[in-house]
């Protein structure tokens, strides 16, 4: 089975819409393009890739999917549009039209309201991303499990997937934090469709969690998703500011060897090829 990394992103930051990213960092302010990325993904084995949005802007997915028409491993796009906008229904529905383009992703991490999905004045985008049979991405933090609870069981037609497994707090790691985490995202697994995606956990920490302090977590998604419902991703290069790719790859690997190979095989690939619809 092709193996696929769910979740990597490219920047220029010159572009001047990733607001999100500090000036001065040495990791991050690096541009990222195709040709960094190559001898890593020749490394693991890695064939394709979804190329995930990390500006809240158009412009940035205008730009995704021009470096993905001349990318091959790059088979999907996941990009953004302004939900606080109906107009935009018009991009989107020209965006859908694009071979690569699967879905968008709100940066609700970085919003002050943490209700902010719920509002009514972003609803019809929900219902056009049905409509046009698109995906959603959901980006958060463990104070938003309630929210896309709710959200997502509003939409069950909705196509989601979980990103990051909602970064749980591992530099805040308690018995108490782990259970609120873990109780949330059984309610997700449970409750509705979404898949998940077993990424962006070696950045929720001050340095490089171990395999002993991510294990909880990641049998826990595996305990309440099933690998049909996981799915790998890099999170590069953000994942950088921790570790380079073929080692949270090699990571990720361990954390999950305990599963049979057809499983392994869904998290590293069939998992996303579903989803994505690579």
């Amino acid at each position: 089975m092709t193996q696929i990394d769910a979740h990597h992103h490219f920047w220029h930051p010159a572009r001047g819409d990733y607001g999100w990213m500090p000036p001065d960092d040495p990791i991050l302010t690096r541009p990222c393009h195709p040709a960094d990325l190559a001898d890593a993904l020749a490394r693991t084995g890695v064939e394709k890739t979804v190329l995930v949005q990390a500006a809240p802007t158009l412009e940035e997915t205008e730009y995704l999917l021009g470096i993905a028409d001349c990318t091959p491993h790059v088979a999907r796009v996941v990009g953004w549009i302004n939900f606080e906008d109906p107009t935009q229904i018009a991009h989107l529905r020209r965006l859908a039209r694009h071979p690569k383009f699967a879905g968008v992703r709100p940066m609700i991490q970085d919003l002050p309201d943490d209700t902010w999905m719920l509002r009514e004045d972003v609803q019809w985008a929900y219902q056009a991303l049905i409509e046009l049979d698109l995906t959603f991405d959901c980006l958060g933090f463990p104070r938003h499990l309630p929210h896309f609870h709710t959200l997502l069981t509003r939409y069950p037609q909705m196509r989601a997937v979980i990103d990051h497994c909602l970064k749980p707090q591992l530099r805040s790691h308690s018995a108490d934090s782990l259970k609120s985490w873990a109780e949330g995202i059984t309610r997700l697994a449970q409750d509705t469709s979404a898949n998940i995606k077993l990424s962006g956990l070696v950045t929720e920490h001050d340095s490089l969690p171990d395999d002993t302090l991510l294990r909880p977590y990641t049998d826990h998604v595996l305990a309440t998703f099933g690998p049909h419902r996981t799915m790998w991703g890099s999170d590069w290069p953000v994942s950088r500011l921790r570790c380079d790719y073929a080692d949270w790859h090699a990571q990720a690997r361990r954390l999950t060897a305990h599963l049979s190979e057809p499983d392994q095989a869904q998290i590293f690939g069939g998992t996303a090829a579903r989803f994505y619809r690579i």
